[in-house]
């Protein structure tokens, strides 16, 4: 039986939330797993009060992420699907992790024109359900803010489009690659693909 190790890359506010969804429609039940949730899980056990307490419980939540993540491949979890933008600092350690475990790699890269991002990212940003400690130099659990804007760690258009260039957000491939123009949600149609990879793996079961 093969296993899937299926990595939805790209930019923040590329959408890999929706398409997670529609591969739930397609696919059914598979083990998700995110960089994000385990820092928001992290910040509220441990918080943080400064950048650099910031960045330090960030290296503690890569550890948390490649270990959950070892015990469900070890474990032979047939589908696990991971979002992240991801970039070279992680490649060869997911690839370590793929062929120790014997799993596929699958890319889905997202990307769009950045300026279409930009306009999404400052909304997503203040948006009321986004963990504070995705916008904050200082956070514990209980914390609140009711003015996102005031938020004191919130990216710049000049770092947003810094990160995504010199991190590679647009170039990461791990296995095959399938790359989705998402600058307009509304002319992406990613059933076609997903019935492909549903067949794919129905017929390697």
């Amino acid at each position: 039986m093969k296993k899937y190790l299926i990595l939805i890359a790209g930019s923040p506010a590329t959408g890999k939330s929706y398409l997670i969804n529609e591969m739930r429609r397609v696919l059914g039940d598979f083990f998700l797993i995110t960089p994000d949730e385990g820092k928001e899980i992290l910040a509220d056990q441990i918080g943080f009060d400064s950048a650099d307490e910031k960045k330090a419980l960030e290296k503690k939540v890569w550890k948390f992420y490649y270990d959950a993540l070892s015990l469900y491949m070890a474990a032979g979890k047939r589908i696990i699907v991971s979002e992240y933008p991801f970039s070279d600092k992680q490649k060869s350690k997911l690839k370590g992790l793929a062929e120790k475990y014997d799993y596929e790699p699958i890319t889905i890269r997202l990307v769009a024109d950045f300026d279409v991002l930009w306009a999404r990212r400052k909304i997503r940003d203040v948006e009321p359900d986004r963990h504070l400690c995705h916008i904050m130099t200082h956070y514990h659990f209980g914390d609140e803010l009711t003015d996102r804007t005031e938020a004191d760690d919130l990216i710049t258009k000049e770092a947003f489009r810094e990160i995504i260039e010199t991190r590679g957000y647009n170039n990461f491939q791990l296995g095959s690659v399938n790359e989705f123009d998402v600058s307009d949600f509304s002319k992406v149609d990613y059933d076609p693909f997903l019935q492909e990879l549903a067949a794919r793996i129905s017929d390697n079961q």
